[in-house]
């Protein structure tokens, strides 16, 4: 028996890429795992698969766990780092600051370090801020940095602004942790490979991103180093993060990293938001706040606009003190989405004139 959907189909928004569904594609390769026994734990055809295809983006000696979360990942891959009394140097904007519930606090018992920034970046003068008291017993010692790709207000490192961090960060004896939930729309966007700007670059941890690029679920941490391998073992388990039917987990991640599908939706979520931004940019009360170098666009509106619009799409307010807002762009959002996005705007704007 086929039921049918209980949501409206044909609604559309620019809330999140977490609230686009899952691509075809995966679907697909979803029921192509589904049949007959694997072994559990991970000891199956897909997630052996998965490290091979790992090593294909990485290179050799590249090793990847899948985990169910975005938020395990970080956690999990920043516990890996650090000794008990170690603190994570990140952006004041930064997921794992301000989105994660505490959860590398009070999972990881991982104190951090929280830097402002105007655009979501950090460099090696903003890490400094924060970089300091090694040998203080009374301050939790600062023993890696977080950044991530793209950021939480869509903008880019770029490969040189990464291995400057690096460097900055390795010559203090600290390691370098990238969140790359949208690790993929940065690919894309640089038009550079995976390991250009992860291992290339000198990050040594690296959460890598599925569910907001048409996963159902899913995302990895992938380390080149083997003795944070070998902790990550026992840190996935303790953690949470240990799906015992793996190669549900894997499958999905083969079917997104094996072939184009990463940068295909990645390349498509990226230039749908492009297109966004121009249809709205020369709107008067539309003022962009960011710039616009992935799949997410930033705009500050007037009083009372932002909550008019959501009654015909959704999105969330950044800033609701300022106006702000974010625009998110996924692997389906279409063209027309766009433009009747930007055209309800328009509109909305226009009456508000009036």
């Amino acid at each position: 028996m086929t039921s049918a959907p209980l949501h409206d189909t044909g609604r559309r928004g620019f809330a999140s890429d977490n609230y686009s569904g899952v691509h075809p594609e995966i679907l697909q390769a979803l029921a192509a795992a589904n049949g007959g026994h694997q072994i559990s734990y991970g000891e199956d055809d897909y997630t052996a698969r998965l490290q091979e295809v790992v090593t294909g983006h990485f290179g050799t000696g590249a090793q990847a766990f899948p985990v169910f979360n975005g938020t395990g990942a970080n956690v999990t891959a920043l516990m890996s780092l650090l000794p008990r009394w170690g603190a994570v140097v990140c952006a004041a904007t930064a997921h794992i600051n301000v989105d994660e519930n505490g959860a590398p606090e009070r999972v990881g018992g991982i104190k951090l370090l929280a830097v402002p920034t105007g655009d979501g970046k950090l460099t090696p003068g903003l890490i400094d801020r924060e970089a300091w008291g090694w040998g203080d017993e009374h301050r939790a010692q600062p023993l890696a940095v977080s950044i991530t790709q793209s950021t939480e207000l869509g903008t880019l490192y770029t490969v040189e602004e990464i291995r400057a961090i690096a460097d900055h960060v390795h010559g203090r004896g600290m390691k370098l942790h990238m969140d790359g939930a949208r690790l993929s729309n940065a690919a894309a966007a640089l038009g550079v490979p995976l390991h250009a700007f992860t291992r290339d670059a000198g990050v040594d941890v690296v959460s890598l991103g599925g569910t907001k690029n048409g996963l159902m679920f899913g995302e990895a941490v992938v380390v080149f180093d083997p003795q944070t391998a070998e902790s990550l073992k026992y840190l996935r388990k303790m953690n949470m993060q240990l799906a015992s039917k793996m190669r549900f987990v894997s499958a999905q991640l083969v079917a997104l990293y094996e072939g184009d599908l990463w940068l295909r939706s990645a390349s498509h979520a990226n230039a749908m938001a492009s297109r966004l931004r121009a249809a709205v940019e020369d709107i008067d009360g539309v003022t962009l706040t960011q710039a616009t170098e992935s799949n997410a666009v930033f705009a500050a509106l007037p009083p009372g606009c932002a909550d008019r619009l959501r009654g015909k799409f959704r999105f969330y307010d950044w800033n609701a003190a300022t106006g702000e807002v974010r625009w998110m762009c996924s692997f389906d959002t279409t063209e027309a989405d766009v433009d009747a996005f930007a055209a309800a705007i328009r509109e909305e704007l226009a009456g508000g004139a009036r």
